[in-house]
């Protein structure tokens, strides 16, 4: 699970209408919405202003310095050397150390929401590539050349990348104790070795498109944002233009599977037939120690996560198998057509933590005064009261049904402009998505169902 729970819906059961309503109206909207893409969108135009505008101006030239990025840097690597301090050597209670709620609802959760806003920020605010940057730099003034290990073209596409994501949910979704912030601390290392060791063998380009988790997907969902950096210059175009067209590189359907799979396992792991099975089997291993039943635990959650993500590879192959087969096709149809599911991910994101990050987000002005649990009070924040009650369970419930139906309406415009753009022929263009379609009904109202029995 989860190492926080602020973002239960607790009372959606007592809603004014049947759940049943919305998963119907949810389904009603997305036909509609094909209907009405089917009628009017006719020729390719998120591909047409992907593009986009350049931005002219002094704010241009503050936003691209050197200056800035050298701060933002610092800013953050000072974050994670604190992160990893408090972590390590903080209190272990999880809710008056620092490292937990920063690592999985700051960073977790406030990262995604600024790509999709602002674009790729996370290529200023990596810590791993500040600190790779800074070592170059340090090199290169010594009169050394700065080279990787291995100086030669990468071939893994984002495969390593999605291990890296599966190895960092697994750690929150499945392992017993993911907020112990000793656990956390030593997982903070580890990834940190692996992104800077990655980028010393293979570069730092090549690791952060492929190999650097956090980097590829905030990447992705940056596509989303209306703002996006293109031949050194920002540019503004329309939002969710960066997902037209084809994604060719390998690993991409795996990698976005991680990300709406886990998410998707997150709501299951939450339902009485999920909890049932976990109390089966602590109860079946009632007389082991409490090491063998939280590894059982571990690796029953494992499981699933596992399944949910290659449910996710499976469907959306299967569904692209199909629209290859109603235009007759000759190759795979999945490299264009697996960016739609990009919004869809993140729309799990909003609908599944959006509370978490409102409600458990506002204990980092309390934390921010006393990282290390020790009774300091550094910036006079150390009594704020947070507002527990910020949203209502029917607020959050109304909030995730319409956040996941914009996202498949979303996902189903992409496709429908990839279509159009890929099939001359209107008829064809048309009957390639059905299968999609099929597809952003059941992933929506699979969707509603985790979130009201979660």
């Amino acid at each position: 699970m989860s190492p926080f729970v602020a973002h239960g819906l607790g009372g959606v059961r007592d809603l004014p209408v049947p759940t049943s309503f919305f998963y119907t109206t949810a389904a009603i909207v997305l036909v509609v919405s094909f209907v009405i893409l089917g009628l009017l969108w006719k020729r390719p135009l998120l591909e047409r202003h992907a593009r986009g505008r350049t931005v002219s101006g002094w704010l241009q030239r503050i936003l691209l310095s050197r200056a800035l990025r050298v701060v933002l840097g610092a800013i953050s690597v000072f974050l994670l050397g604190l992160t990893l301090a408090t972590a390590l050597f903080g209190t272990n209670v999880v809710f008056l150390n620092f490292a937990p709620t920063f690592v999985f609802v700051v960073f977790w959760l406030g990262l995604p929401l600024l790509s999709v806003l602002f674009g790729n920020v996370w290529s200023v605010l990596s810590p791993w590539r500040a600190i790779a940057d800074a070592a170059v730099w340090a090199l290169e003034r010594t009169g050394r050349e700065a080279k990787p290990v291995l100086d030669g073209r990468w071939t893994w596409g984002r495969y390593p990348a999605a291990v890296a994501l599966f190895a960092f949910v697994a750690l929150e979704l499945a392992y017993a104790s993911p907020s112990n912030p000793r656990t956390l601390g030593i997982a903070a290392a580890l990834y940190t070795y692996w992104a800077l060791a990655g980028m010393a063998v293979y570069g730092r380009d090549a690791w952060t498109r492929g190999g650097e988790g956090f980097a590829v997907a905030f990447e992705l969902l940056s596509r989303i944002a209306p703002f996006a950096i293109r031949e050194r210059a920002i540019v503004v175009r329309w939002p969710f233009a960066g997902l037209a067209g084809a994604e060719r590189v390998r690993g991409t359907l795996v990698f976005v599977a991680v990300m709406l799979g886990s998410t998707s396992f997150d709501g299951f792991s939450r339902t009485s037939e999920w909890q049932d099975l976990i109390g089966w089997v602590r109860a079946s291993l009632v007389d082991s120690s409490q090491r063998s039943i939280d590894l059982a635990t571990t690796v029953t959650n494992l499981g699933g996560l596992t399944l949910f993500v290659l449910a996710v590879v499976a469907t959306y192959s299967l569904a692209a198998e199909c629209v290859r087969l109603l235009v007759r096709g000759k190759g795979s149809l999945v490299p264009d057509f697996v960016l739609p599911l990009v919004p869809i991910s993140f729309a799990y994101v909003v609908a599944h933590y959006f509370s978490l990050f409102l409600i458990q987000g506002q204990f980092i002005i309390t934390l921010a005064s006393d990282p290390f649990g020790r009774g300091w009070d550094l910036f006079g924040t150390i009594d704020f009261a947070p507002n527990l009650a910020i949203v209502s369970p029917e607020t959050v419930w109304y909030a995730q049904v319409v956040s996941l139906t914009v996202g498949h309406v979303a996902g189903l415009a992409i496709a429908h402009d990839r279509a159009v753009s890929l099939f001359p022929d209107r008829r064809d263009a048309l009957r390639s998505q059905y299968p999609m379609l099929a597809l952003m009904v059941l992933y929506t109202i699979g969707g509603l169902w985790l979130l009201s029995h979660g």
